[in-house]
Protein backbone atom coordinates (compact mmCIF):
# COMPACT_ATOMS: atom_id res chain seq x y z
CA UNK A 1 0.00 0.00 0.00
CA UNK A 2 1.27 3.71 -0.56
CA UNK A 3 3.58 5.04 1.93
CA UNK A 4 2.36 8.53 1.90
CA UNK A 5 -1.24 8.13 2.31
CA UNK A 6 -1.78 11.05 5.11
CA UNK A 7 -0.32 13.38 2.98
CA UNK A 8 -2.21 15.87 0.84
CA UNK A 9 -2.45 15.41 -2.82
CA UNK A 10 -0.28 17.10 -4.97
CA UNK A 11 0.02 15.05 -8.49
CA UNK A 12 -3.46 13.01 -8.92
CA UNK A 13 -6.75 13.72 -7.35
CA UNK A 14 -9.43 10.96 -7.65
CA UNK A 15 -12.82 12.51 -9.33
CA UNK A 16 -15.05 9.67 -9.31
CA UNK A 17 -15.84 6.12 -11.12
CA UNK A 18 -17.36 4.53 -14.39
CA UNK A 19 -19.06 1.58 -12.84
CA UNK A 20 -20.16 -0.03 -16.39
CA UNK A 21 -16.43 -0.16 -17.05
CA UNK A 22 -15.04 -0.80 -13.85
CA UNK A 23 -12.55 2.45 -14.60
CA UNK A 24 -11.87 4.89 -12.08
CA UNK A 25 -11.73 9.04 -12.97
CA UNK A 26 -8.65 10.65 -12.24
CA UNK A 27 -7.12 14.23 -12.59
CA UNK A 28 -3.87 15.37 -13.25
CA UNK A 29 -3.85 18.37 -10.47
CA UNK A 30 -1.01 20.28 -12.56
CA UNK A 31 -2.65 20.15 -15.87
CA UNK A 32 -6.28 19.78 -15.13
CA UNK A 33 -6.50 16.20 -17.29
CA UNK A 34 -8.46 13.46 -16.57
CA UNK A 35 -7.42 10.08 -17.44
CA UNK A 36 -9.40 7.18 -17.11
CA UNK A 37 -7.77 3.82 -15.66
CA UNK A 38 -9.05 0.22 -14.93
CA UNK A 39 -9.24 0.21 -11.26
CA UNK A 40 -6.80 -2.79 -11.00
CA UNK A 41 -4.15 -0.95 -12.69
CA UNK A 42 -4.56 2.15 -10.83
CA UNK A 43 -3.65 -0.42 -7.53
CA UNK A 44 -0.41 -1.17 -9.57
CA UNK A 45 0.40 2.32 -10.62
CA UNK A 46 2.23 5.24 -8.75
CA UNK A 47 -0.71 7.05 -8.89
CA UNK A 48 -2.51 5.17 -6.13
CA UNK A 49 0.81 6.63 -3.94
CA UNK A 50 -0.48 10.27 -4.30
CA UNK A 51 -3.65 9.82 -3.49
CA UNK A 52 -5.29 10.53 0.07
CA UNK A 53 -5.93 7.47 2.61
CA UNK A 54 -9.36 8.32 2.01
CA UNK A 55 -9.62 8.13 -2.06
CA UNK A 56 -7.50 4.85 -1.70
CA UNK A 57 -9.92 3.35 0.68
CA UNK A 58 -12.41 4.44 -1.56
CA UNK A 59 -10.50 2.69 -4.90
CA UNK A 60 -10.02 -0.80 -2.70
CA UNK A 61 -13.68 -0.27 -1.42
CA UNK A 62 -14.91 -0.12 -5.32
CA UNK A 63 -12.42 -2.45 -6.73
CA UNK A 64 -13.05 -5.36 -3.90
CA UNK A 65 -16.94 -4.87 -4.72
CA UNK A 66 -16.61 -5.19 -8.55
CA UNK A 67 -18.08 -1.81 -9.26
CA UNK A 68 -21.27 -2.17 -6.69
CA UNK A 69 -20.18 -0.22 -3.95
CA UNK A 70 -21.89 3.19 -4.10
CA UNK A 71 -19.16 5.97 -2.55
CA UNK A 72 -19.64 9.68 -2.17
CA UNK A 73 -17.06 10.12 -5.31
CA UNK A 74 -20.58 8.49 -7.66
CA UNK A 75 -22.14 11.99 -6.83
CA UNK A 76 -19.88 14.90 -4.25
CA UNK A 77 -16.68 15.01 -6.50
CA UNK A 78 -18.14 15.44 -10.03
CA UNK A 79 -16.86 18.85 -10.89
CA UNK A 80 -19.09 22.06 -11.67
CA UNK A 81 -18.59 21.77 -15.25
CA UNK A 82 -20.07 18.01 -15.09
CA UNK A 83 -23.10 19.12 -13.23
CA UNK A 84 -23.48 21.96 -15.66
CA UNK A 85 -24.16 20.02 -18.55
CA UNK A 86 -26.57 17.85 -16.62
CA UNK A 87 -28.55 20.41 -15.39
CA UNK A 88 -28.47 21.67 -19.22
CA UNK A 89 -29.17 18.14 -20.55
CA UNK A 90 -32.40 17.86 -18.40
CA UNK A 91 -33.88 20.99 -19.04
CA UNK A 92 -33.63 20.03 -22.25
CA UNK A 93 -35.40 16.52 -22.18
CA UNK A 94 -38.21 18.35 -20.03
CA UNK A 95 -38.19 21.45 -22.90
CA UNK A 96 -39.08 18.85 -25.60
CA UNK A 97 -41.36 16.91 -23.80
CA UNK A 98 -43.40 19.90 -22.48
CA UNK A 99 -43.36 21.46 -26.55
CA UNK A 100 -44.60 17.89 -27.57
CA UNK A 101 -47.47 17.47 -25.28
CA UNK A 102 -48.28 21.17 -26.10
CA UNK A 103 -48.24 21.08 -29.56
CA UNK A 104 -50.25 17.87 -29.69
CA UNK A 105 -52.85 20.04 -29.71
CA UNK A 106 -51.68 21.05 -33.52
CA UNK A 107 -52.54 18.60 -36.32
CA UNK A 108 -50.43 18.65 -39.45
CA UNK A 109 -51.80 17.72 -42.69
CA UNK A 110 -48.94 16.44 -45.02
CA UNK A 111 -50.73 16.83 -48.48
CA UNK A 112 -47.78 14.85 -50.54
CA UNK A 113 -47.96 11.87 -48.20
CA UNK A 114 -52.12 12.28 -47.62
CA UNK A 115 -51.04 12.12 -43.71
CA UNK A 116 -52.25 13.86 -40.23
CA UNK A 117 -49.40 14.56 -37.53
CA UNK A 118 -49.28 16.13 -34.70
CA UNK A 119 -45.52 18.54 -34.21
CA UNK A 120 -44.62 16.30 -31.74
CA UNK A 121 -43.39 13.24 -33.83
CA UNK A 122 -40.69 15.36 -35.26
CA UNK A 123 -39.61 16.83 -32.51
CA UNK A 124 -40.20 13.63 -29.78
CA UNK A 125 -37.22 11.59 -31.74
CA UNK A 126 -34.41 14.37 -29.83
CA UNK A 127 -35.33 13.19 -26.44
CA UNK A 128 -33.99 10.21 -27.36
CA UNK A 129 -31.10 11.61 -28.17
CA UNK A 130 -30.53 13.70 -24.75
CA UNK A 131 -30.94 10.13 -23.36
CA UNK A 132 -28.13 8.77 -25.00
CA UNK A 133 -25.92 11.53 -23.85
CA UNK A 134 -27.11 11.39 -20.40
CA UNK A 135 -26.21 7.91 -20.81
CA UNK A 136 -23.05 8.33 -22.30
CA UNK A 137 -21.92 10.24 -19.90
CA UNK A 138 -23.82 10.07 -16.35
CA UNK A 139 -24.63 6.42 -16.19
CA UNK A 140 -28.15 4.32 -16.31
CA UNK A 141 -28.67 5.37 -12.61
CA UNK A 142 -28.35 9.43 -13.46
CA UNK A 143 -30.17 8.87 -16.88
CA UNK A 144 -33.10 7.11 -15.54
CA UNK A 145 -33.44 10.16 -12.54
CA UNK A 146 -33.59 12.67 -15.62
CA UNK A 147 -36.76 10.63 -17.00
CA UNK A 148 -38.37 11.03 -14.27
CA UNK A 149 -37.82 14.35 -13.45
CA UNK A 150 -38.98 15.41 -16.84
CA UNK A 151 -42.29 13.48 -16.30
CA UNK A 152 -43.07 14.66 -12.76
CA UNK A 153 -42.08 18.25 -14.19
CA UNK A 154 -44.82 17.98 -17.03
CA UNK A 155 -47.35 16.71 -14.77
CA UNK A 156 -46.68 19.51 -12.55
CA UNK A 157 -46.98 22.05 -15.34
CA UNK A 158 -49.57 20.93 -16.40
CA UNK A 159 -51.83 20.01 -13.36
CA UNK A 160 -51.16 24.20 -12.78
CA UNK A 161 -52.48 24.75 -16.50
CA UNK A 162 -55.91 23.02 -15.62
CA UNK A 163 -56.20 24.64 -12.71
CA UNK A 164 -56.06 27.51 -14.67
CA UNK A 165 -58.89 26.14 -17.16
CA UNK A 166 -61.13 26.00 -14.10
CA UNK A 167 -60.76 29.97 -12.79
CA UNK A 168 -63.78 32.12 -14.02
CA UNK A 169 -62.64 34.21 -17.36
CA UNK A 170 -63.35 37.75 -18.76
CA UNK A 171 -66.69 37.58 -19.96
CA UNK A 172 -66.83 38.04 -23.68
CA UNK A 173 -62.76 37.15 -24.08
CA UNK A 174 -63.23 35.41 -27.15
CA UNK A 175 -59.77 33.37 -26.15
CA UNK A 176 -61.22 31.62 -23.07
CA UNK A 177 -63.09 28.84 -24.58
CA UNK A 178 -60.44 28.12 -26.56
CA UNK A 179 -57.99 28.19 -23.85
CA UNK A 180 -60.37 25.74 -21.96
CA UNK A 181 -60.41 23.60 -25.38
CA UNK A 182 -56.77 23.69 -25.61
CA UNK A 183 -56.18 22.59 -22.02
CA UNK A 184 -57.89 19.78 -21.77
CA UNK A 185 -57.04 18.38 -25.04
CA UNK A 186 -53.67 18.83 -23.99
CA UNK A 187 -54.26 16.95 -20.36
CA UNK A 188 -55.83 13.91 -22.36
CA UNK A 189 -52.83 13.80 -24.00
CA UNK A 190 -50.77 13.71 -20.79
CA UNK A 191 -51.92 10.31 -19.72
CA UNK A 192 -51.19 8.65 -22.96
CA UNK A 193 -47.73 10.53 -23.62
CA UNK A 194 -46.33 10.17 -20.09
CA UNK A 195 -46.77 6.07 -19.91
CA UNK A 196 -45.14 6.13 -23.21
CA UNK A 197 -42.39 8.27 -22.01
CA UNK A 198 -41.58 6.49 -18.88
CA UNK A 199 -41.58 3.22 -20.81
CA UNK A 200 -39.46 4.07 -23.92
CA UNK A 201 -36.95 6.26 -22.48
CA UNK A 202 -36.38 3.42 -19.93
CA UNK A 203 -36.18 0.58 -22.76
CA UNK A 204 -33.67 3.05 -24.69
CA UNK A 205 -31.40 3.76 -21.60
CA UNK A 206 -31.53 -0.06 -20.95
CA UNK A 207 -30.69 -1.17 -24.16
CA UNK A 208 -28.03 1.66 -24.80
CA UNK A 209 -26.10 0.17 -21.60
CA UNK A 210 -26.13 -3.21 -22.77
CA UNK A 211 -25.09 -2.82 -25.89
CA UNK A 212 -22.50 -0.40 -24.80
CA UNK A 213 -21.15 -3.27 -22.56
CA UNK A 214 -21.77 -5.93 -25.39
CA UNK A 215 -19.28 -3.50 -27.52
CA UNK A 216 -17.15 -2.39 -25.11
CA UNK A 217 -17.93 1.25 -25.49
CA UNK A 218 -17.55 0.91 -28.81
CA UNK A 219 -19.70 1.48 -32.43
CA UNK A 220 -21.31 4.85 -30.68
CA UNK A 221 -23.60 4.38 -33.96
CA UNK A 222 -24.78 1.20 -33.41
CA UNK A 223 -26.27 1.70 -29.65
CA UNK A 224 -27.73 5.21 -30.76
CA UNK A 225 -29.78 3.71 -33.63
CA UNK A 226 -30.93 0.39 -32.03
CA UNK A 227 -31.64 1.44 -28.55
CA UNK A 228 -34.18 4.31 -30.54
CA UNK A 229 -35.11 2.07 -32.55
CA UNK A 230 -37.19 -0.30 -30.41
CA UNK A 231 -37.80 2.51 -27.97
CA UNK A 232 -40.11 4.41 -30.82
CA UNK A 233 -41.76 1.39 -31.18
CA UNK A 234 -42.68 0.90 -28.13
CA UNK A 235 -43.28 4.63 -27.87
CA UNK A 236 -45.54 4.66 -30.50
CA UNK A 237 -47.67 1.67 -30.06
CA UNK A 238 -48.32 2.62 -25.98
CA UNK A 239 -49.15 6.34 -26.86
CA UNK A 240 -51.76 5.53 -29.95
CA UNK A 241 -53.68 2.45 -27.82
CA UNK A 242 -53.86 4.38 -24.79
CA UNK A 243 -54.86 7.86 -26.47
CA UNK A 244 -57.43 6.37 -29.13
CA UNK A 245 -58.31 3.02 -28.22
CA UNK A 246 -62.61 2.91 -28.02
CA UNK A 247 -62.53 6.18 -30.12
CA UNK A 248 -61.24 4.69 -33.74
CA UNK A 249 -60.89 1.37 -35.09
CA UNK A 250 -57.78 -0.87 -34.44
CA UNK A 251 -56.73 -0.58 -37.98
CA UNK A 252 -56.92 3.18 -37.83
CA UNK A 253 -55.06 3.64 -34.89
CA UNK A 254 -52.52 0.86 -36.26
CA UNK A 255 -52.20 3.00 -39.10
CA UNK A 256 -50.98 6.18 -37.38
CA UNK A 257 -49.04 3.62 -35.52
CA UNK A 258 -47.02 2.79 -38.24
CA UNK A 259 -46.46 6.19 -39.91
CA UNK A 260 -45.22 7.58 -36.19
CA UNK A 261 -42.65 4.72 -36.29
CA UNK A 262 -41.17 5.34 -39.82
CA UNK A 263 -40.90 9.25 -39.02
CA UNK A 264 -39.19 8.61 -35.51
CA UNK A 265 -37.36 5.80 -37.40
CA UNK A 266 -35.74 8.15 -40.10
CA UNK A 267 -35.15 10.71 -37.32
CA UNK A 268 -33.11 8.06 -35.36
CA UNK A 269 -31.19 7.39 -37.97
CA UNK A 270 -30.53 11.12 -38.68
CA UNK A 271 -29.72 11.43 -34.92
CA UNK A 272 -26.59 9.15 -35.37
CA UNK A 273 -24.28 12.06 -36.51
CA UNK A 274 -25.20 14.23 -33.94
CA UNK A 275 -24.81 11.66 -31.19
CA UNK A 276 -20.84 11.53 -32.10
CA UNK A 277 -20.67 15.32 -32.30
CA UNK A 278 -22.34 16.15 -28.96
CA UNK A 279 -20.58 13.30 -27.56
CA UNK A 280 -17.30 14.62 -28.73
CA UNK A 281 -18.26 18.26 -27.77
CA UNK A 282 -19.65 17.04 -24.50
CA UNK A 283 -16.76 14.77 -23.68
CA UNK A 284 -13.93 17.81 -24.25
CA UNK A 285 -15.98 19.98 -22.21
CA UNK A 286 -16.61 17.56 -19.42
CA UNK A 287 -13.44 15.84 -19.17
CA UNK A 288 -10.68 17.98 -21.31
CA UNK A 289 -10.03 14.67 -23.17
CA UNK A 290 -11.20 13.20 -26.53
CA UNK A 291 -13.30 10.59 -26.61
CA UNK A 292 -12.65 7.06 -27.80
Amino acid sequence: MAENLGAENSRYKLLGFENNKNLAVVMVIATGKVIKIKLDNLLKSEIVDDLSKAEVKTVYKKYYSGGGALTAYEINDRHERSWLIYVVLNLMLFAIYILTNVSAAKLVYIEYFDIVVTPGVFLYPLTFLVVDMLNEFYGFRLARKAILFAFASNAFILVLLSVSSWLPGLPGWKLDASYDDVILHVAAVLVASSVSFVFSEYANSYLLCKVKELTSSRYLFLRVFLSTFFAVIMDSFIFCFIAFYGKMQVSEILSIVYIQIIIKICFAFFNVLPAYGARALLGKYISGVRSS
